[in-house]
């Protein structure tokens, strides 16, 4: 699986393109500012280089290097300060009451590996931290524009509601939308949008 993300980032181009994920552009308003970011899976880095220009202190993880060195080569030619980590999530620290806001973006785990990442998100946070997801439902499957194929990676609103123990749940919805990103996520799209907060 890492060599395929490897393979995937290996091209000059960009596979999800450049440009911030609109659901994340639209919630920034949610961190504080300058606050501490961790990204799951951010691959080439187009959220958290968008998140650094703000001002933020942004931490990537990936397990792909070839992905985080793009991520390392576009932050250094624009000065920017991004720290990168090449981990598998679900062996990954993510340290306790650490982060004003985690960031999971089209990071699709299966039920399994939910169990064991989602608690850590909760011990991380930092009190009044939120957590903010986009992710594709199993709907997606009839779309094609993008997502893995196998159903359990994909996940209900009513699912992801009902993985929080420790988070207050101030949205959770699905819907349908049109996505251009690079190649990798183009066209109609049915998508679940979460954002939860760690209680103070």
């Amino acid at each position: 699986m890492k060599d395929q993300w490897d393979q995937r980032y290996s091209s000059q181009n960009f596979f999800y393109g450049r440009e911030i994920n609109d659901f994340l552009r639209d919630s920034i308003a949610l961190i504080p500012k300058g606050g501490r970011v961790l990204m799951l899976a951010e691959g080439e880095g187009r959220n958290a280089v968008a998140l650094a220009r703000l001002g933020f202190q942004v931490t990537a993880v990936d397990w792909s290097k070839v992905g985080l060195q793009k991520l390392n080569d576009w932050a250094r030619s624009e000065h920017l300060q991004v720290e990168t980590v090449c981990a598998d999530l679900t062996q990954f620290d993510f340290g306790q009451s650490k982060w004003d806001a985690i960031v999971s973006i089209w990071f699709h785990l299966p039920t399994n590996k939910r169990k064991i990442v989602y608690p850590k998100v909760e011990d991380a946070l930092a009190p009044r931290g939120v957590f903010l997801l986009e992710s594709y439902t199993p709907r997606q499957l009839t779309f094609k524009t993008g997502g893995p194929p196998d159903v359990d990676m994909l996940v209900t609103a009513d699912e992801l509601r009902a993985c929080w123990h420790r988070l207050r749940v101030k949205s959770c919805h699905e819907l349908e939308r049109d996505i251009n990103e690079g190649q990798g996520h183009k066209g109609r799209s049915a998508v679940v949008q979460l954002v939860a907060v760690a209680e103070p």
